[in-house]
C-alpha cells in the first residue's frame, strides 16, 4: 500500500520543477562540462560472455551525427564508449558522421564498441549494408553487428549463422545478434537456444521489467552468455501530471534531486543483468544529463519502484509493450500495428516528427492505404494494454499523411 505521506498539487509540481530543473539536471552539466584533466568517467560492465567491458550508457546514433561532433568528443570524455548506430539512420548520414570523427580522431576508434545493424533481412543485403557501413564509419571491422528490428527468431535462420561465421572470419564483425522491438519475449528465449548469439538489443523499461515473462527470457540470456543492451528505457516519455500517483511519482523524484527521465535510466541499471542502456543523446544537454545519471550514486527504493509499477499500470493503454504476435493476428489483412505504435511514439513522445515521418514512409504505399480501413475490434478486445487501437491508427494516418 502507498502511504499519503505527501500532497503533491499540479501548483507545488510545477513550482519544484522549475526549482529542482535548475538543480537535478542544469548543476549536474555544468559541474560534468567544466574543465578538468581527469573527468570522471561513467561505469562499465561486461558483456556476456565476449570478454568485453561496456559502458553502461550507449550512445543511441539516430541523429546527424556529422553536426554534433563535438558531442562525439565529449561522449568518449566522459567514458560513453558504446556507440550505437545502424545502416538506415538518417539514410545514411549518422554512420558518415562518426565516420568523420574517426578521420579526424583515428585513435579513438579504439576506445568505442562500435555497433550498426542492417535491416536488409537477406544474405546479399546484410553483406551489401554491412560494406557500406564500413566505407560509410571509416574503419575496418564493426564490433557487434546487428540484424535490425526482428519480431521472431525465425529471422534468425542457419544462413544468417553462416554469414555472421563468414563475416567474423574476413574480421569485418567481432560480435553478432538482433535488435527486436516487437514480441521481445519470446525473440530472447528462443535467441538463448541458439548458440550462436552474442548480443541482443530489446526493448526494455520500468513497464516490462517485472513481467514474469521478460524476466524469465532476461535470466535465459545471461545463462547463455549473451550481452544485452536495454533501448526505449523511457517507457514512452516523460511522466505526465493529470494523476495524483503521476504527480507523487514525478515530484518525489525531483525532491530526491533527479528529473523522472534520470530515475528511469536508474531503474533500468539497477538489473545487473543488463550491459547497457541505448540513449538517443542528439545534444550535449541529454548526453550530459545522462551521464550525471550514471555517475550519481543514489539507488532507487523499493518504494520508488513500488511507485513507478503503480504509474505504469494506470497509464498502461497511453503505451504499446510490442506484443504483436497477438493484436497482428487479429486483423484480416496486412496491419504491421507495432511499427505504427513506435512511429508514433517517436513523435508524440520524443517529440521527433521527421524521425516517425520517415518511419510511416517505410510502410508500402498499398498497406498505408488501407490501415484506416481494417476491423481493429478483435485486436483491440485482445490487447492486453486496452490500446484504442484504431483511433490510433487514425491519428498515425492522419499525422503522417503523404
Amino acid at each position: 500500500m502507498i502511504q499519503k505521506d505527501h500532497k503533491w498539487s499540479r501548483r507545488k509540481f510545477l513550482k519544484t520543477a522549475g526549482i529542482a530543473g535548475v538543480g537535478s539536471l542544469l548543476a549536474p552539466v555544468k559541474q560534468l562540462c567544466a574543465a578538468s584533466d581527469e573527468p570522471e568517467t561513467i561505469p562499465t560492465r561486461p558483456f556476456g560472455k565476449t570478454g568485453e567491458q561496456v559502458s553502461i550508457l550507449s550512445l543511441g546514433g539516430m541523429f546527424e551525427t556529422g553536426s554534433n561532433q563535438l558531442m562525439l568528443r565529449q561522449a568518449i570524455n566522459r567514458g560513453v564508449t558504446y556507440w550505437d548506430t545502424a545502416n538506415s539512420y538518417g539514410r545514411g548520414r549518422s554512420e558518415k558522421g562518426i565516420g568523420k570523427y574517426f578521420a579526424k580522431y583515428p585513435q579513438d576508434r579504439k576506445k568505442i564498441f562500435l555497433v550498426t545493424k542492417s535491416g536488409a533481412w537477406s544474405i546479399k543485403g546484410m553483406k551489401r549494408e554491412l560494406n557500406e557501413s564500413l566505407e560509410r564509419m571509416q574503419t575496418d571491422y564493426i564490433d557487434l553487428f546487428f540484424v535490425h528490428g526482428i519480431s521472431s527468431i525465425s529471422e534468425m535462420d542457419e544462413d544468417t549463422k553462416a554469414w555472421a561465421e563468414e563475416a567474423k572470419a574476413a574480421g569485418k564483425i567481432r560480435f553478432f545478434g538482433f535488435s527486436t522491438h516487437s514480441n521481445m519475449e519470446g525473440c530472447l528465449l528462443e535467441g538463448a537456444k541458439l548458440g550462436w548469439i552474442d548480443g541482443i538489443m530489446m526493448t526494455y523499461n520500468y513497464r516490462l521489467m517485472h513481467s514474469a515473462d521478460m524476466r524469465r527470457a532476461v535470466d535465459a540470456c545471461v545463462k547463455a552468455g549473451i550481452g544485452l543492451t536495454a533501448m526505449k528505457t523511457q517507457g514512452g516519455g516523460q511522466v505526465r501530471t493529470d494523476s495524483e500517483t503521476e504527480l507523487k511519482l514525478a515530484g518525489r523524484f525531483l525532491e530526491k534531486g533527479f528529473t523522472d527521465a534520470q530515475a528511469k535510466l536508474k531503474a533500468v541499471w539497477q538489473n545487473p543483468q543488463i550491459s547497457s542502456i541505448c540513449s538517443q543523446m542528439p545534444n550535449m544537454t541529454l548526453l550530459m544529463s545522462n551521464v550525471a545519471a550514471a555517475l550519481e550514486k543514489t539507488q532507487l527504493s523499493a518504494r520508488d519502484s513500488e511507485l513507478m509499477q503503480l504509474y505504469a499500470k494506470e497509464t498502461r493503454a497511453a503505451y504499446c509493450t510490442g506484443c504483436t504476435a497477438i493484436c497482428e493476428s487479429c486483423v484480416s489483412g496486412e496491419a504491421p500495428i507495432g511499427d505504427v505504435m513506435r512511429y508514433l511514439m517517436y513523435c508524440n513522445s520524443y517529440d521527433d516528427y521527421a524521425l516517425a515521418a520517415d518511419g510511416f514512409k517505410t510502410i508500402s504505399p498499398k498497406v498505408r492505404k488501407r490501415l484506416t480501413r481494417l476491423d481493429y475490434s478483435k485486436a483491440e478486445r485482445n490487447c492486453p494494454q486496452g490500446l484504442p487501437i484504431a483511433k490510433l491508427i487514425q491519428e498515425a494516418t492522419r499525422k503522417f499523411r503523404i
